[in-house]
């Protein structure tokens, strides 16, 4: 294993230009982060029931401390506000829990008891959340619980604060934005392995803490590892203007389907003259596509649903929260911050738009686009977590795609097999690295990672590529002014001096598999068919549900698995065999590992017809890789 490089002098400099340049006396933001704090977590470490650590906020204590030549100044200052913990008075009768997950959790106060929104990641983190308001405000009963969006940093901590039954008996209304439970299941289930294996990357939770680790990732410090929870909403909101009182509280709703996430809402409450924005507005420049894998976000649409904010419930308001950061005050302040907010969205997607216009592609709209001064000058719209370069990316996807028109690219090796030409044709892999070492030391950190990629994937063996590649990532991570960028480049150099790290969150929840409806399961099983070894195997079964009164038919040929509803009376064929079941036991046969002979023998299934048929459709199956190479071929 070799060692961790220190900052080059090309980093040190651009640090201390930083230093210089960027408006470092500003420090409203320290102050309204410190605003209405009321008290922490003693010891900020959260375990699960069996004792293992699941939030470690006392890790990030050596942000205390001034700040390193590893990490950009930027990102520091802001490491050291988002990494603030505890309890805190947004204004009275509005709470809010941060720094104890990726995201804050919100309680609002009302006539006997508290409305909680967003529960954090983890059950754990939730409930020690919740124990910390009850310390220091009373214990009160739950009278509602509301979801911004359908992201697991703000649902998956939902049993740390009610029961299932408490939702399902009415006593606790669940709140949604229409469309959460297909987003929020699907988004986690169809690519969620490869998804959890990004963020691992992204958010950097197998790192060491410290100057020259993982010292956030903008939006929050880290996700938290605990247990993933979901209780199905029981309140769909579907329509901007639509109202509830729950507990004396009155909520306006505002839907913001397509923004940060395919389903959001903002809300505003008319009584405490307080907006809560969701992730639709945050301290930093948000993602259009996360580095761990999405759907593209459409920043025109953003732009657009925050203007509508300012406008219904900018005038109406004191205060504007959301589900991270810290509150912004004043009626004047918030306006301003939102409509930064909003011309920072509106202002990428129309530039990239005229600059792919005049021919360019995406690569090189990220390195031309500049924001203009007033957003620049805005601590809230640094790239964070989401940046200039990969949005910008994303838009020019969003619009044109992968291709970039020029038919040297339409079809290019795939990465071994470029590799191996591209060091043949550069000398071979010893010339390389020598060539790497002269550009390392000029700090042209970006070509020497580029071209040693090529060596590593061409072979994986040569450790004086692979240790100076690593080195090359941690440079480039020193530099990095957005969290989620440092903590790809570190988790890619630690796993070139270490070996692969995995997923170290759980890929997939066992609630979010009981959420699947009967149509997702079948959508799963097809996503997880080897086609080739299908190709010339067919297979029909029907499978009856009783519980939701409905037969579907599944059908397996060419390689494909598709599935439909019976009709009464249809005249298809007989199938292979029929399976007659609930769909509680469809996911806990298929999906999570519950006996098959066991289910038969109690008669949760009933089978008539060759059993057979469908034991062969499931040797077809390939299971997910939670830790596929990454940096290595």
């Amino acid at each position: 294993m070799s060692a961790v490089t220190e900052p080059s002098k090309f980093i040190i400099e651009q640090h201390e230009r930083a230093a210089q340049e960027l408006p470092f006396a500003d420090e409203v933001d320290q102050a309204d982060a410190d605003r209405g704090f009321i008290a922490k977590l003693e010891p900020g470490i959260v375990k699960d029931a069996g004792g293992k650590v699941v939030w470690d906020d006392e890790s990030y204590g050596f942000l205390n401390g001034g700040c390193p030549h590893s990490v950009h100044p930027s990102l520091w200052r802001q490491s050291g506000l988002v990494v603030k913990q505890g309890l805190y008075e947004v204004i009275p009768g509005i709470y809010q829990i941060r720094g104890l997950d990726l995201s804050n959790m919100t309680v609002i106060e009302g006539d006997t008891g508290v409305i909680v929104i967003d529960p954090l990641i983890s059950v754990e983190t939730a409930k020690a959340g919740m124990d910390l308001y009850f310390a220091h405000r009373g214990t009160k009963p739950v009278k509602g619980m509301i979801y911004t969006h359908s992201h697991v940093d703000h649902f998956g901590g939902a049993l740390g604060v009610i029961s299932v039954e408490d939702a399902t008996s009415g006593r606790v209304p669940v709140i949604a934005p229409s469309g959460f439970m297909e987003h929020a299941v699907a988004e986690n289930i169809y690519a969620g392995t490869a998804m959890s294996r990004r963020a691992a990357y992204m958010y950097g939770a197998a790192l060491p803490r410290g100057p020259k680790g993982q010292v956030g990732a903008g939006l929050g410090q880290t996700t938290s590892t605990g247990t993933i929870s979901l209780i199905a909403p029981t309140v769909d909101i579907t329509e901007t203007g639509q109202e509830s009182t729950i507990d004396g509280v009155r909520i306006v709703y505002q839907i913001t389907p397509g923004t940060e996430a395919p389903s959001e809402m903002n809300f505003h409450f008319p009584g405490f003259r307080a907006l809560c924005m969701a992730e639709n507005s945050t301290h930093t420049l948000h993602n259009l596509l996360t580095l761990r894998g999405a759907l593209v976000r459409d920043p025109h649409e953003w732009a657009k649903y925050l203007t509508e904010s300012i406008n219904l419930f900018g005038r109406e308001s004191d205060v504007v929260f959301a589900s991270h950061h810290w509150p912004t005050w004043g009626t004047e302040n918030l306006i301003e911050y939102l409509e930064l907010q909003r011309d920072l969205y509106g202002y990428l997607n129309d530039q990239t738009l005229r600059y792919l216009n005049q021919g360019y592609v995406g690569s090189e709209i990220a390195e031309m686009i500049e924001l203009p001064p007033a957003l620049a000058a805005a601590w809230h719209t640094h790239g964070y977590y989401g940046s200039v370069s990969h949005n910008v990316k994303a838009i020019y996807q969003r619009y044109m795609g992968w291709f970039d028109g020029n038919p040297a690219h339409l079809w290019e090796h795939p990465p071994v097999e470029s590799a191996a030409r591209h060091v043949e044709f550069m000398g071979g892999a010893d010339a390389v690295v020598e060539k790497a070492r002269a550009y390392f030391d000029r700090g042209d950190y970006r070509w020497v990672a580029q071209v040693l990629n090529y060596v590593v994937f061409a072979d994986e063996t040569h450790a004086a590529a692979k240790t100076l590649l690593a080195d090359a990532y941690e440079q480039l991570a020193f530099g990095s002014e957005n969290g989620p960028w440092r903590n790809f480049f570190l988790s890619g150099a630690y796993e070139l001096r270490n070996g692969n790290f995995g997923t170290p969150t759980e890929a997939v929840a066992p609630m979010l598999l009981a959420a699947l409806t009967v149509d997702q399961v079948f959508d799963a099983m097809s996503l997880r068919l080897n086609g080739p070894k299908a190709w010339h195997e067919k297979a029909t079964s029907d499978w009856v549900f009783t519980d939701e009164g409905r037969t579907v038919r599944l059908q397996l040929r060419n390689g494909l698995l598709t599935h439909w509803d019976r009709r009464a009376g249809d005249q298809q064929p007989a199938a292979d065999v029929t399976f007659t079941l609930t769909r509680p036991t469809l996911i806990g046969v298929l999906l999570t590992g519950e006996d098959l002979q066991a289910a038969l023998a109690s008669g949760e299934i009933e089978i008539e017809g060759d059993a057979a048929s469908f034991a062969k459709l499931v040797s077809l199956f390939d299971e997910p890789d939670p830790a596929f190479d990454i940096v290595t071929p």
